[in-house]
């Protein structure tokens, strides 16, 4: 099973789902959402939202096939470019913190891992642009795809809580903390970039920074 990590841009925003696709709901504010839908300017909102963070970050996704096939996407960006924050009970989000907003792996995939590679492949990015953590709104009653990310998703890939809240926690991704992952991480992000190491005898435990800083195959 051959499986790749790919920034998301224009060109393969047409790889994200169907429903997500089109789906405006953090790229715009609640009312300005309910414009777009009505109007059925839903897919070009999301083109002109993705273009212009381009444009003034860089890429704001990863797309990850398998065997040349879509099988999962996740967003992140700053907060001041996903206006549906302020809609959250529990925002805002810290100033030193990317926010992962929404992802998604295709049922047929789920069960294997590639969440938690997805979530490993922004952390590595957003550390790499300086930032020290990455931060999430989850959604304490998921019963199905959405827009959130369940909670108890967040929490198994190595977020805490920050802001309790019975439906929408904050949760926090520390990147400047000690990790026991390190190895996996390793393995499972640069294994999809296509680039893996010869293995080494163990080193000394490092601090996330570290571990997510060697040896970036892009």
């Amino acid at each position: 099973m051959a499986r790749r990590l790919e920034p998301l841009t224009l060109a393969n925003l047409g790889d994200v789902p169907g429903p997500c696709r089109s789906c405006v709901f953090w790229e715009l504010d609640p009312v300005a959402g309910r414009h777009a839908s009505r109007a059925g300017d839903t897919e070009l909102e999301k083109e002109a939202w993705l273009s212009q963070l381009l444009l003034d970050w860089g890429s704001a996704g990863v797309v990850l096939t398998v065997d040349e096939e879509p099988a999962g996407y996740a967003i992140y960006a700053p907060a001041a470019y996903l206006p549906r924050i302020q809609a959250f009970p529990t925002a805002p989000v810290s100033p030193d913190a990317v926010v992962l907003a929404t992802g998604r792996i295709l049922p047929r995939y789920l069960g294997t891992g590639l969440g938690k590679v997805l979530v490993q492949a922004v952390a590595k990015d957003v550390l790499k642009r300086g930032f020290r953590a990455v931060e999430a709104f989850g959604d304490s009653r998921w019963d199905g795809p959405g827009c959130v990310f369940p909670t108890d998703f967040l929490k198994a890939v190595g977020f805490g809580v920050v802001r309790e809240h019975p439906r929408n926690p904050r949760l926090r991704l520390d990147l400047r903390s000690t990790v026991t992952w390190r190895s996996e991480m390793e393995a499972a992000v640069e294994k999809v970039w296509g680039a893996i190491r010869p293995e080494h005898a163990p080193p000394a435990p490092v601090t996330v920074r570290d571990a997510l800083l060697r040896d970036d195959p892009r």
